[in-house]
């Protein structure tokens, strides 16, 4: 599993989880609503430790927090930067931001990444898809509203799908208002094995192919 950062502080709590726990990966990175400035010269320290393999969580959010449209975008352009210079995918945060997060990835060749959490439909899937972004996939899928999110599910090639908890967010319909943790995947699991016509076995064979592929540190 990976343990994501949303500011130093959490980014370097995260390493220091995966080098307790040998099961455990980490992410550092700064999520786009807070206010703080990110450090990049502090994360970049901490993401030289081997346990890291990936920036993240980074992103854009145009529906929540104080920090403007511009600065978000100023600052996911340094997160991106670093990413490249480091060759490390990145986890990317998305409220409201398609088209802007889609013109900062096409402004980073060598980029890789995955669409954290990923809740919108096949056009926008397509956007993603199309710049060799994969997409991630937690227990929203499960809710009964959902539909066209499980046609992306479906649709989604199958070199491109992962799936995340967001834990302690992210609950399955059936555990809704109770927090979520890593061993409830198997909830998201299920339901995606289904849609595609796979038995559990061979969902968690492409899954791990898929993320070594992506989270190279970790092979």
């Amino acid at each position: 599993m990976i343990a994501m950062g949303t500011d130093v502080d959490r980014s370097r709590r995260a390493v220091e989880m995966a080098n307790e726990h040998p099961a455990v990966w980490a992410g550092v990175g700064h999520y786009p609503t807070e206010e703080a400035v990110p450090d990049i010269d502090e994360l970049r320290a901490l993401a030289l430790d081997p346990r890291v393999v990936a920036i993240g969580e980074v992103g854009l959010d145009f529906e929540h927090g104080a920090v403007s449209r511009h600065e978000q975008m100023v600052r996911l352009d340094w997160l991106f930067t670093l990413a490249v210079e480091l060759d490390l995918p990145v986890s990317i945060h998305n409220r409201g931001a398609v088209s802007e997060i889609a013109e900062l990835i096409g402004a980073h060749p060598g980029l890789r990444g995955v669409m954290h959490y990923f809740a919108l439909g096949v056009r926008e899937a397509d956007v993603f898809l199309a710049l060799g972004v994969y997409l991630s996939f937690a227990g929203l899928i499960t809710r009964p509203s959902r539909a066209e999110l499980r046609d992306v599910v479906r649709e989604c090639p199958a070199d491109r799908l992962l799936l995340e908890t967001d834990s302690p967010y992210g609950q399955a319909h059936k555990r809704m208002g109770t927090p979520n943790r890593p061993a409830y995947l198997i909830d998201t699991a299920e339901l995606v094995a289904q849609l595609r016509g796979l038995s559990l076995d061979e969902l968690g064979e492409l899954e791990t192919a898929n993320a070594l592929r992506l989270f190279t540190r970790m092979s």
